[in-house]
């Protein structure tokens, strides 16, 4: 009984939260799309309000912070657990799970994506929300890059142009900017 306990406890960590089959993750993507990928880009050329400025440099600081299922601290996050850790140190309260977060702002195009704004996956296949991360930027390609809990790698960035994240992306939504 207590291995079947422990064998489901691994598998919804595995599920949740983005377990990627590829975990060779850096922070130099690349942006070429094969022709099985969907073309993600935003076409955002501005320059992020000095508040989404402060709460990136937030997440930014948190970069190297090791997943933990549950994880709301600096001893470990998992996605929304991130999220909620942002957004808090600004005095704003979010749900703690991704699906909860997806309810939230207002849903915007991929193509009108800034930094900052919310990117929500479906990482066990389907169309349910299990994963979040947040905008980072925008490359002069139209790379969208975002912050992270990967359960493979922790806190860090990846790129909608990686093929796992572009096949999992469900839809943005934008908060307040």
């Amino acid at each position: 009984m207590r291995g079947l306990i422990g064998f489901l406890a691994l598998l919804v960590v595995l599920v949740s939260c983005g377990a990627s089959k590829n975990t060779h993750h850096n922070n130099t993507t690349s942006t070429h799309i094969n022709e099985s990928q969907r073309n993600l880009v935003s076409y955002f050329k501005g320059v992020p309000t000095s508040k989404m400025k402060n709460r990136l440099k937030n997440a930014e600081a948190l970069l190297g912070i090791p997943y933990k299922y549950g994880g709301t601290t600096t001893d470990g996050f998992d996605c929304s657990g991130l999220v909620c850790k942002v957004f808090e140190e600004k005095n704003i309260k979010f749900p703690r799970r991704s699906i909860d977060q997806a309810q939230m702002g207002q849903a915007i195009p991929t193509e009108k994506i800034q930094p900052g704004d919310l990117l929500f996956f479906a990482t066990s296949g389907g169309d349910k929300v299990s994963h979040v991360g947040i905008a980072k930027e925008i490359e002069d390609t139209g790379e969208i890059k975002f912050i992270h809990a990967s359960t493979s790698k922790g806190v860090m960035i990846s790129s909608l142009s990686e093929k796992y994240w572009n096949k999992a992306f469900l839809f943005a939504r934008r908060t307040d900017n």
